[in-house]
């Protein structure tokens, strides 16, 4: 399969300026992606566009993968409402480090050049800035984007001359990467569309030369109509520490039925033959989910490391009755204990008062009333009895649970 082929088998082609999609199937192009380092993790959203960048560099290009440290001094305004907090240089610098190790992470063994656009502009003079690059900037060109006619509308907050400017500083990085990189074309997402065509058309000014932008869509969910990439905890961050591996999982394991198939295409680098056989599978057992299961393992593995993707899928059957919480080990166990609400208890007390004390349940009364309409489950079997037997837990634990959700369980413990 060409890359032209994969990219719009999987749903990476968007906006190009190319004339015919087959250009990135030729000669090996020297290409960019930024991030600006607002944060020190990217988010799904950015996993996507970086799964892309993957795909060119296994098909034989050359990856320069740009954390903005420059950008990042201001912050791209497109889409924002009012103007960003301004972050500090320490705080910048450990979001470059972090993000970089994403990058690594994700391209593994693939090879790439890390580069930061700070070290071109911090000894760039205001004056000699404005004299070699925003003399050949029209102001109609950066007053017609629409985030700036948006926030200087009767509605708009305003915006600072900074934020104004950002399209500019991001224009120079491809004109900096062209001439000393050999960079001939930018990768980016949809919404970076604008900025990213600010550098094609400063690069013919200045150089005459022409080059490119390969523009992936926005991944949205199609059930809600808006941008993936939110839980109900906001969004679903790469670090560990930002979102836990169980959250992740788990996040992954929850996609609605129609988006599966994007999304299998999209966050993993199965090939198409597997991705096939999985949906046939899917389609003829819905209820199984098994192109969850595939696609929150696999994307969980990707980030962070298969140890956990495996950890996970384990707790994920035992959530859902598939296996027996026997076969969990301690730190299974521990991450249990972290991520859903979980008591000790004695083989006296009763099943609604723990209902009720593990917060599944309002009150005692709700927690009778869940009983009596046979809407708890424990170790996933129906329970109707209001006390606890010694064979309901193995290993001195067990999973009860309310109702159909599998987010509303909770462990507890003799």
């Amino acid at each position: 399969m060409t890359l032209s082929e994969e990219l719009s088998w999987r749903g990476f082609v968007n906006q190009t300026t190319y004339p015919n999609i087959k250009a990135i199937d030729g000669q090996p192009i020297s290409f960019y992606l930024g991030v600006d380092p607002s944060a020190d993790s990217m988010t799904v959203g950015n996993l996507a566009v970086v799964m892309m960048v993957r795909h060119f560099v296994e098909h034989g290009h050359k990856a320069y993968l740009l954390v903005g440290g420059a950008t990042g001094l201001i912050g791209d305004p497109d889409g924002k409402s009012d103007e960003r907090e301004l972050k500090s240089l320490d705080e910048i610098a450990n979001n470059k480090s972090k993000i970089a190790d994403q990058y690594r992470l994700i391209l593994s063994d693939q090879p790439f050049e890390m580069v930061d656009n700070y070290d071109w502009f911090k000894d760039f003079g205001y004056l000699e800035f404005l004299r070699d690059i925003g003399k050949n900037v029209p102001l109609s060109q950066m007053l017609g984007r629409d985030f700036v006619q948006k926030r200087l509308g009767e509605q708009g907050s305003g915006i600072s001359y900074a934020e104004f400017s950002y399209a500019l500083i991001q224009a120079y990085d491809f004109l900096h990467l062209h001439r000393e990189k050999g960079v001939n074309l930018q990768v980016c997402g949809a919404d970076q569309w604008g900025n990213s065509i600010a550098g094609v058309d400063l690069t013919r000014r200045i150089t005459g030369d022409s080059v490119d932008v390969w523009s992936a869509p926005l991944v949205i969910n199609k059930t809600t109509g808006i941008k993936f990439g939110k839980s109900e905890g906001g969004a679903v961050w790469l670090s560990a520490d930002k979102t836990s591996p169980y959250a992740f999982y788990q996040f992954w394991l929850n996609v609605e039925d129609d988006n599966v198939e994007d999304y299998l295409k999209i966050y993993t680098l199965l090939s198409k033959d597997d991705i096939d056989n999985v949906l046939k599978d899917f389609s003829n057992n819905r209820s199984g989910r098994v192109a969850q299961k595939t696609l929150a393992y696999e994307v969980t593995k990707l980030i962070h490391g298969q140890d956990q993707a495996e950890t996970q899928a384990n707790i994920a059957k035992t959530i859902r009755g598939e296996a027996p919480i026997a076969d969990l080990d301690s730190s299974a166990l521990d991450t249990l204990r972290h991520e859903i609400p979980n008591a000790k208890v004695n083989l006296s007390d009763s099943v609604t008062a723990t209902l009720h004390s593990c917060g599944l349940a309002s009150s005692l009364t709700e927690a009778r009333r869940l009983l009596a309409g046979n809407a708890v489950t424990l170790n996933g079997q129906k329970i109707d009895r209001d006390n606890f037997e010694t064979s309901d837990f193995q290993n001195g634990v067990a999973l009860i649970r309310r109702g159909k959700a599998y987010k509303d369980s909770a462990l507890i413990e003799l």
